[in-house]
């Protein structure tokens, strides 16, 4: 997978990271680290430029982010309480209301929330979907979305431009950082379902 990237962005250029970054958005575990430190480096003896190449991976990112926004748009919040409503609702122990406080709250606080998910691997990706689900604006939205993937390429890109030659070391320092947000991800939903399944033994005795 890292081969086809460097080679994609070889030879396409800009066009090349675009690409990858809006499908990288779409698909979190393709890593954006390779495609923008990659790029970083190319910029030291190519033509290709340093803004050029972050405003390619912005663009791409932005792309990307509609695509998924898109997608919790079609899984409406009217449809997530509606389903809650019913019998998943009553064995799981949620109605309705507990939904559109939740994304009530979103709508209110959640524009902070997209600006720092979006410099965050993995959850840079994810972000949108919960933010199309609360209908979140797109006043809001995109230039939130465009800051926070703006700070997230500036700084990948100039630690490649920096490495130069080195810059598969960028790559695997900031893949471990990748790692704990991974684990602490899926730490944080077995927690979560742990608590669930408490309140609902609660609930029932």
């Amino acid at each position: 997978m890292k081969e086809l990237m460097i080679i994609l962005v070889e030879r396409w250029g800009y066009l090349g990271v675009l690409f990858l970054i809006a499908v990288e958005n779409i698909f979190p575990p393709i890593p954006s680290e390779v495609i923008l430190t990659f790029s970083g480096f190319l910029t030291t003896y190519t033509a290709m430029g340093k803004w050029g190449v972050i405003w390619a991976a912005t663009a791409g990112s932005l792309i990307g982010a509609l695509v998924l926004y898109g997608v919790g748009r079609a899984c409406s919040a009217e449809r997530l309480e509606r389903l809650l409503n019913g019998r998943l609702g009553k064995a799981l122990h949620f109605n309705g209301d507990e939904v559109r406080s939740a994304f009530a709250w979103f709508n209110e606080k959640g524009r902070n929330t997209v600006l720092i998910c979006r410099c965050i691997p993995i959850l840079r990706s994810l972000i949108s979907i919960p933010a199309g689900m609360a209908g979140m604006k797109m006043a809001i939205f995109l230039p939130f979305t465009v800051i926070g993937s703006f700070l997230w390429n500036v700084i990948l890109v100039n630690l490649g431009v920096i490495a130069g030659g080195a810059w598969e070391q960028v790559v695997e320092k900031t893949g471990i950082f990748g790692q704990v947000v991974t684990w602490g991800l899926v730490i944080g939903v077995f927690a979560g379902t742990w608590a669930l399944m408490k309140r609902m033994k609660r609930k029932i005795t």
